[in-house]
């Protein structure tokens, strides 16, 4: 079987109806990222941080996958599929994909403030107080502005290993998930779905769709399959 990486940014998930800050002004449910999405945010306001991802998490409760996410999850019949995903949600899962790589960690999970390997599922909030079992304070299991993103190693890899590495709703604005792309081969069909110009060199050798993540999907997916 083929090998096909599939790298996927929020523009997949705002079609379930999951915002994303990178298509306004900087500003993520009216929040300054530094705020909530970086240590220094951490520090300076705990509460703030958990009640931002509690709402996250509750809205992610109520959203369901989308025909981009089950078109993906459908083509694990044809190829040897591997998702490296910057979502922190769980549509992937629940549209039936097997292989995912979360780069910038999940929702529906926490961890200890002083060991990010205490991890546990979380699929309700997270209050002050509620410890990890070495008694630190728990966090949001999410890989935040200027932390390590331990995954890339692993994504790297699959990346070099890739056959077809189709890119779905990602600007490609964030590293190191944007580095990805050089680590492909030579040979590696690279498929982009975007409907905006990311300003991104991807140079001659890709096909770039500017569709919506749907879209984009419905109209690839009979070619991808005759490609396997």
């Amino acid at each position: 079987m083929k090998k096909l990486t599939i790298l996927t940014g929020a523009g997949i998930s705002a079609e379930s109806g999951i915002k994303t800050f990178r298509d306004g002004d900087g500003l993520w449910e009216n929040h300054n990222i530094t705020d909530v999405a970086s240590p220094e945010g951490w520090r300076k306001d705990r509460a703030l941080v958990l009640e931002f991802y509690n709402q996250r998490r509750r809205q992610l409760h109520e959203v369901k996958p989308n025909d981009a996410h089950k078109l993906i999850a459908d083509l694990e019949e044809h190829f040897e599929v591997q998702i490296i995903t910057q979502n922190i949600d769980d549509l992937h899962e629940r549209a039936g994909s097997a292989n995912i790589l979360h780069l910038h960690g999940e929702l529906f999970k926490s961890c200890s403030c002083n060991n990010k390997n205490l991890i546990y599922e979380q699929k309700d909030d997270i209050s002050i107080g509620d410890k990890a079992e070495d008694g630190a304070q728990l966090r949001p299991f999410i890989v935040w502005f200027g932390e390590d993103v331990p995954l890339m190693y692993e994504a790297s890899k699959k990346a070099k290993e890739a056959d077809i590495f189709l890119v779905i709703g990602t600007s490609l604005q964030v590293y190191p998930a944007a580095g990805l792309l050089h680590d492909i081969k030579d040979d590696c069909l690279l498929i982009v779905i975007n409907p905006n110009e990311t300003g991104f060199g991807y140079g001659q050798r890709a096909v770039v769709m500017k569709e919506t993540a749907t879209k984009g999907m419905q109209l690839l997916y009979d070619k991808l399959v005759n490609l396997a």
